[in-house]
Protein backbone atom coordinates (compact mmCIF):
# COMPACT_ATOMS: atom_id res chain seq x y z
CA UNK A 1 0.00 0.00 0.00
CA UNK A 2 2.82 2.46 0.60
CA UNK A 3 4.44 1.54 -1.93
CA UNK A 4 1.47 2.44 -4.03
CA UNK A 5 0.88 5.53 -2.11
CA UNK A 6 4.39 6.63 -3.43
CA UNK A 7 3.71 5.67 -6.87
CA UNK A 8 0.87 7.74 -7.26
CA UNK A 9 2.40 10.67 -5.75
CA UNK A 10 5.36 10.58 -8.32
CA UNK A 11 2.72 10.33 -11.04
CA UNK A 12 0.70 13.21 -9.60
CA UNK A 13 4.04 15.53 -9.35
CA UNK A 14 4.66 14.62 -12.88
CA UNK A 15 1.44 15.01 -14.43
CA UNK A 16 1.76 18.81 -12.16
CA UNK A 17 5.40 19.34 -13.78
CA UNK A 18 3.75 18.89 -17.31
CA UNK A 19 0.79 21.04 -17.06
CA UNK A 20 0.48 23.13 -20.20
CA UNK A 21 1.54 26.29 -19.99
CA UNK A 22 -0.79 29.09 -20.42
CA UNK A 23 -0.30 32.22 -22.31
CA UNK A 24 -2.55 35.30 -23.72
CA UNK A 25 -1.97 36.27 -27.29
CA UNK A 26 -3.32 39.68 -28.85
CA UNK A 27 -4.77 39.63 -32.43
CA UNK A 28 -7.43 41.77 -34.54
CA UNK A 29 -10.46 40.63 -36.26
CA UNK A 30 -10.49 38.39 -38.92
CA UNK A 31 -7.90 35.80 -40.73
CA UNK A 32 -4.97 36.98 -37.45
CA UNK A 33 -7.67 35.63 -34.94
CA UNK A 34 -9.34 32.68 -36.93
CA UNK A 35 -5.68 31.72 -37.67
CA UNK A 36 -4.79 32.25 -33.82
CA UNK A 37 -7.85 29.94 -32.82
CA UNK A 38 -6.26 27.18 -34.94
CA UNK A 39 -2.72 27.58 -33.63
CA UNK A 40 -4.35 27.15 -29.80
CA UNK A 41 -6.06 24.08 -31.09
CA UNK A 42 -2.60 22.55 -32.55
CA UNK A 43 -0.33 23.94 -29.64
CA UNK A 44 -2.75 22.30 -26.82
CA UNK A 45 -1.00 18.35 -27.13
CA UNK A 46 2.11 20.52 -27.12
CA UNK A 47 1.79 21.74 -23.67
CA UNK A 48 1.31 25.03 -24.40
CA UNK A 49 -2.49 26.52 -23.83
CA UNK A 50 -3.28 29.85 -26.00
CA UNK A 51 -5.91 31.91 -24.40
CA UNK A 52 -7.16 34.13 -28.06
CA UNK A 53 -8.00 37.58 -26.65
CA UNK A 54 -9.16 39.78 -29.34
CA UNK A 55 -8.69 43.76 -30.00
CA UNK A 56 -10.86 45.99 -32.16
CA UNK A 57 -8.08 48.37 -33.16
CA UNK A 58 -4.36 48.29 -34.05
CA UNK A 59 -3.76 50.77 -31.12
CA UNK A 60 -4.42 48.59 -27.85
CA UNK A 61 -2.59 45.13 -28.47
CA UNK A 62 0.85 46.45 -28.63
CA UNK A 63 0.37 48.80 -25.34
CA UNK A 64 -1.60 45.46 -23.83
CA UNK A 65 1.82 43.76 -24.37
CA UNK A 66 3.86 46.13 -22.88
CA UNK A 67 1.73 46.07 -19.97
CA UNK A 68 1.80 42.39 -19.39
CA UNK A 69 -1.68 41.92 -19.78
CA UNK A 70 -0.55 39.68 -23.08
CA UNK A 71 2.17 37.75 -23.39
CA UNK A 72 2.47 38.41 -27.16
CA UNK A 73 0.37 39.72 -30.20
CA UNK A 74 0.40 38.20 -34.06
CA UNK A 75 -1.58 41.02 -36.12
CA UNK A 76 1.10 43.60 -37.46
CA UNK A 77 3.34 43.83 -39.89
CA UNK A 78 7.40 44.95 -39.06
CA UNK A 79 6.97 48.87 -40.46
CA UNK A 80 3.77 49.23 -38.42
CA UNK A 81 5.92 47.72 -34.94
CA UNK A 82 8.96 50.22 -35.50
CA UNK A 83 6.83 53.05 -35.96
CA UNK A 84 4.90 51.53 -32.46
CA UNK A 85 8.25 51.43 -30.80
CA UNK A 86 9.58 54.58 -32.13
CA UNK A 87 6.42 56.73 -31.20
CA UNK A 88 5.38 55.07 -27.91
CA UNK A 89 9.08 53.91 -26.47
CA UNK A 90 7.66 49.88 -26.41
CA UNK A 91 10.24 47.33 -25.83
CA UNK A 92 9.14 44.98 -27.83
CA UNK A 93 10.72 42.29 -30.32
CA UNK A 94 9.46 39.96 -33.59
CA UNK A 95 10.29 35.99 -33.08
CA UNK A 96 8.65 34.71 -36.47
CA UNK A 97 7.27 35.83 -39.19
CA UNK A 98 3.55 34.88 -40.21
CA UNK A 99 1.36 35.85 -43.17
CA UNK A 100 1.49 38.52 -45.56
CA UNK A 101 -2.15 40.23 -46.31
CA UNK A 102 -2.44 42.26 -49.29
CA UNK A 103 -4.41 45.25 -48.86
CA UNK A 104 -7.29 45.23 -51.25
CA UNK A 105 -9.86 48.30 -52.90
CA UNK A 106 -13.00 48.43 -52.61
CA UNK A 107 -16.10 50.44 -53.50
CA UNK A 108 -20.21 50.17 -53.80
CA UNK A 109 -19.85 52.66 -56.34
CA UNK A 110 -17.50 50.91 -59.26
CA UNK A 111 -16.80 47.22 -60.33
CA UNK A 112 -13.64 48.16 -61.85
CA UNK A 113 -10.43 50.05 -60.92
CA UNK A 114 -10.78 51.69 -64.44
CA UNK A 115 -14.18 53.35 -64.02
CA UNK A 116 -12.68 55.42 -61.27
CA UNK A 117 -14.15 59.25 -61.93
CA UNK A 118 -11.83 61.99 -61.46
CA UNK A 119 -12.31 63.56 -58.34
CA UNK A 120 -12.90 60.25 -56.32
CA UNK A 121 -13.28 60.21 -52.54
CA UNK A 122 -10.70 57.53 -51.77
CA UNK A 123 -10.76 56.80 -48.10
CA UNK A 124 -7.20 55.31 -46.32
CA UNK A 125 -6.14 54.25 -43.04
CA UNK A 126 -5.00 56.80 -40.59
CA UNK A 127 -1.97 55.13 -38.99
CA UNK A 128 1.08 56.66 -40.79
CA UNK A 129 2.07 53.03 -41.66
CA UNK A 130 -0.93 51.70 -42.90
CA UNK A 131 -1.80 54.83 -45.01
CA UNK A 132 1.26 55.47 -46.38
CA UNK A 133 1.17 51.57 -47.49
CA UNK A 134 -2.91 52.79 -49.04
CA UNK A 135 -0.52 55.54 -50.84
CA UNK A 136 2.28 53.24 -52.29
CA UNK A 137 -1.18 50.75 -53.24
CA UNK A 138 -2.55 53.63 -55.35
CA UNK A 139 0.88 54.79 -56.61
CA UNK A 140 1.61 50.61 -57.67
CA UNK A 141 -1.55 51.20 -59.89
CA UNK A 142 -0.47 53.98 -61.80
CA UNK A 143 -3.15 56.40 -59.94
CA UNK A 144 -0.75 58.69 -58.19
CA UNK A 145 2.56 59.53 -57.75
CA UNK A 146 4.66 60.04 -54.20
CA UNK A 147 8.57 61.13 -53.16
CA UNK A 148 10.08 58.62 -53.25
CA UNK A 149 12.23 59.78 -50.15
CA UNK A 150 8.99 59.10 -48.00
CA UNK A 151 10.07 55.61 -48.39
CA UNK A 152 7.26 53.34 -46.56
CA UNK A 153 5.62 56.03 -44.93
CA UNK A 154 4.44 58.70 -47.10
CA UNK A 155 1.59 60.90 -46.49
CA UNK A 156 -0.81 63.21 -48.73
CA UNK A 157 1.95 65.92 -48.57
CA UNK A 158 4.64 63.62 -50.48
CA UNK A 159 1.82 63.13 -53.77
CA UNK A 160 3.75 64.66 -56.89
CA UNK A 161 1.57 63.56 -59.10
CA UNK A 162 -2.48 62.87 -59.04
CA UNK A 163 -4.02 63.07 -62.26
CA UNK A 164 -7.21 61.94 -61.66
CA UNK A 165 -7.64 64.90 -58.46
CA UNK A 166 -8.59 62.28 -56.09
CA UNK A 167 -8.98 63.07 -52.49
CA UNK A 168 -8.51 61.37 -49.23
CA UNK A 169 -10.03 60.38 -46.13
CA UNK A 170 -8.63 59.42 -43.49
CA UNK A 171 -10.43 56.54 -41.17
CA UNK A 172 -10.00 54.38 -38.40
CA UNK A 173 -8.61 51.26 -40.54
CA UNK A 174 -11.27 49.18 -38.47
CA UNK A 175 -14.15 51.87 -39.74
CA UNK A 176 -13.84 51.81 -43.29
CA UNK A 177 -15.42 48.79 -44.39
CA UNK A 178 -18.59 50.97 -42.91
CA UNK A 179 -17.83 53.62 -44.51
CA UNK A 180 -17.82 52.12 -47.95
CA UNK A 181 -21.53 54.05 -48.48
CA UNK A 182 -20.04 57.25 -48.12
CA UNK A 183 -16.67 56.72 -50.13
CA UNK A 184 -16.22 56.58 -53.97
CA UNK A 185 -13.68 53.54 -52.70
CA UNK A 186 -11.59 52.67 -49.50
CA UNK A 187 -7.97 50.65 -49.00
CA UNK A 188 -8.95 47.96 -46.86
CA UNK A 189 -6.72 45.71 -44.53
CA UNK A 190 -7.70 42.36 -45.35
CA UNK A 191 -8.19 41.04 -41.84
CA UNK A 192 -11.07 44.03 -41.23
CA UNK A 193 -12.53 43.16 -44.53
CA UNK A 194 -12.57 39.59 -43.58
CA UNK A 195 -14.10 40.66 -40.58
CA UNK A 196 -16.72 42.92 -42.23
CA UNK A 197 -17.87 39.90 -44.24
CA UNK A 198 -15.79 41.07 -47.56
CA UNK A 199 -14.16 38.34 -49.41
CA UNK A 200 -11.18 39.96 -51.16
CA UNK A 201 -10.79 37.39 -53.77
CA UNK A 202 -14.55 38.41 -54.54
CA UNK A 203 -15.03 41.79 -53.12
CA UNK A 204 -12.08 43.81 -54.42
CA UNK A 205 -11.50 45.44 -57.22
CA UNK A 206 -7.71 45.68 -57.14
CA UNK A 207 -5.54 44.12 -55.00
CA UNK A 208 -2.26 45.29 -53.55
CA UNK A 209 0.87 42.59 -55.02
CA UNK A 210 1.76 40.22 -52.87
CA UNK A 211 5.46 41.07 -52.63
CA UNK A 212 5.20 43.36 -50.30
CA UNK A 213 7.48 44.56 -47.40
CA UNK A 214 4.49 43.78 -44.84
CA UNK A 215 5.38 40.77 -43.93
CA UNK A 216 3.09 40.08 -40.81
CA UNK A 217 5.15 38.75 -37.27
CA UNK A 218 4.49 37.77 -33.43
CA UNK A 219 5.92 39.64 -31.22
CA UNK A 220 6.63 39.59 -27.23
CA UNK A 221 8.15 41.79 -25.04
CA UNK A 222 12.19 42.15 -25.09
CA UNK A 223 13.96 39.53 -22.65
CA UNK A 224 10.85 36.95 -23.35
CA UNK A 225 12.48 36.15 -26.76
CA UNK A 226 14.00 32.89 -25.47
CA UNK A 227 11.07 31.49 -23.11
CA UNK A 228 10.40 28.21 -23.79
CA UNK A 229 6.48 29.38 -24.83
CA UNK A 230 7.97 31.02 -27.37
CA UNK A 231 9.67 28.20 -29.49
CA UNK A 232 5.80 26.18 -28.82
CA UNK A 233 4.10 28.99 -30.04
CA UNK A 234 6.51 29.45 -32.87
CA UNK A 235 6.82 25.63 -33.81
CA UNK A 236 2.58 25.26 -33.75
CA UNK A 237 2.04 28.40 -36.14
CA UNK A 238 4.56 27.18 -38.45
CA UNK A 239 3.40 23.69 -38.42
CA UNK A 240 1.96 21.94 -41.52
CA UNK A 241 -1.72 21.89 -39.98
CA UNK A 242 -1.40 25.59 -40.09
CA UNK A 243 -0.35 26.24 -43.32
CA UNK A 244 -3.20 24.09 -45.48
CA UNK A 245 -5.59 25.65 -43.44
CA UNK A 246 -4.62 29.02 -44.15
CA UNK A 247 -4.45 27.94 -47.95
CA UNK A 248 -7.77 26.16 -48.03
CA UNK A 249 -9.33 28.65 -46.20
CA UNK A 250 -7.96 32.08 -47.71
CA UNK A 251 -7.26 30.72 -51.05
CA UNK A 252 -4.27 32.65 -51.94
CA UNK A 253 -5.71 36.19 -49.86
CA UNK A 254 -3.24 34.96 -46.94
CA UNK A 255 -0.27 33.98 -48.12
CA UNK A 256 1.87 32.21 -45.34
CA UNK A 257 5.64 34.14 -44.75
CA UNK A 258 7.93 31.58 -43.21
Amino acid sequence: MLRLTTLTSVIALLASSLAAEAIKVGVSPGEHAEIMEEVARVAGPMGLEIDVVEFSDYVVPNQALADGDIQANSFQHVPYLEAQMQDRGFALSVVGNTITTPMGIYSDKVSDIAELEEGATFGIPNDPTNGGRALLVLQELGMIKVDPAAGLTPTMLDITENPKDLSFKELDAAQLPRSLADLTAALINTNYAIASGLNPKEDSIAMESAENPYVNVIVVREGDEEAAWVETLLNAYHSDEIKTFIDESYQGTVITSW
